[in-house]
């Protein structure tokens, strides 16, 4: 009797292990060639990325129609590591609200939109999320003229909330943990938020403090506002993609921790050519001079070299579109190299 119940529970275990195997998106076609949505990007010939294209520093179209930004050089970063070709992609701009479905409905490759990536969207609103891009925290900003100079401040206020972002919960969780009662102005469009606020129908206005510099920057008076200094949230930014193509996942992560690893090597869009002759093995094999790293990955083995020749290191990036010398002027902060004191460090290329 028991040597049966044995023998039946090693063909259930069989059966299942088989099923999981067929239900599980391999990385390559039965002919060894890339599947999934590798092989829908490759075939044809571009990227379509997901962004918000009204947020300064991350995603935004200026006059000229070029779009700019972190969110949009991660873009470019894959585009590049794919086809040697920064501008093989399509943007879409999305708002908050629609954002997640047309990462479902396969509307777009990726996601690359000042997004938080939290259990729930990495689980049951089925996003699979790459590294973080951005370490920011939500804030509120006000009006200098308004006196509230922290939260106990806002009680019976009313403020200026996005739909479909975390803002709102964590704006309920946190004030009223603190016993604040608010008046809450809820809109599903971001300009129409920050306008309210602008026009003075809303005694504050709430997002993540990234997003808050940024719109500081496109208000009519900017030095007239002012962020709270005390944080609401941690809020990690990072791109996503539709949860279930774990080769299409590989692709994206990596693209993005090649960022990371080029700048701790002091790797840069200036000097990348003069390190592909190298000695250090490391290198070499990050560049892939040698090694077969992008093959694992069913592209070119050379792409952490097209990344940082046509987009630069994370370092580059974050300069060019955030930095000291921009509008926004964010200091580095967390958003740093770990070996420089920040959070951002990349596993081994090897």
């Amino acid at each position: 009797m028991a040597r049966s119940r044995v023998l039946s529970l090693v063909i259930l275990a069989g059966v299942l292990l088989t099923s999981c195997a067929e239900s599980t998106p391999t990385s390559t076609g039965g002919d060894g060639k890339p599947a999934g949505r590798l092989a829908t990007v490759l075939n044809r010939g571009k990227l379509v990325c997901g962004v918000s294209g009204e947020l300064p520093g991350f995603s935004f179209v200026g006059q000229d129609g070029k779009y700019s930004g972190l969110d949009v050089d991660v873009c470019r970063a894959i585009a590049s590591a794919l086809f040697d070709d920064p501008n093989a992609v399509e943007y879409r701009n999305l708002n908050a609200k629609e954002r997640f479905t047309a990462v479902q409905t396969g509307e777009v490759d990726i996601l690359s939109r000042n997004t938080t990536w939290t259990t729930s969207r990495d689980t049951s609103v089925g996003l699979e999320f790459a590294p973080v891009v951005f370490y920011d925290g939500q804030g509120i900003m006000v009006k200098q003229t308004s006196n509230i100079k922290a939260l106990t401040d806002l009680k019976d206020k009313s403020i200026c909330i996005q739909a479909g972002t975390t803002t709102e919960q964590n704006l309920t969780d946190q004030l009223q943990k603190r016993g604040i009662p608010y008046k809450p102005v809820v809109f599903e469009d971001v300009n129409t938020t920050f306008a309210t606020y602008a026009e003075g129908r809303c005694d504050a206005v709430t997002a993540d403090r990234s997003q808050l510099v940024s719109r500081r920057t496109t208000l009519p008076k900017p030095a007239e506002h002012v962020i709270l200094t005390e944080p609401l949230s941690k809020e990690p930014l990072a791109p996503a993609i539709a949860s279930g193509d774990p080769a299409w996942a590989d692709v994206v992560r990596w693209s993005v921790f090649a960022l990371m690893e080029a700048e701790e090597l002091g790797i840069t869009s200036q000097n990348v050519a003069q390190f592909t002759t190298s000695k250090d093995p490391a290198i070499r094999r990050f560049l892939g001079v040698e090694g077969d790293l992008g093959k694992g990955m069913n592209i070119s083995n050379d792409f952490t070299s097209r990344i940082v020749k046509h987009v630069g290191n994370y370092g580059e990036i974050y300069d060019r579109n955030l930095g000291t010398q921009t509008p926004l002027n964010l200091p580095r902060g967390q958003n740093n190299l770990w070996t420089k004191g920040g959070l951002l460090f990349s596993p081994p290329f090897r």
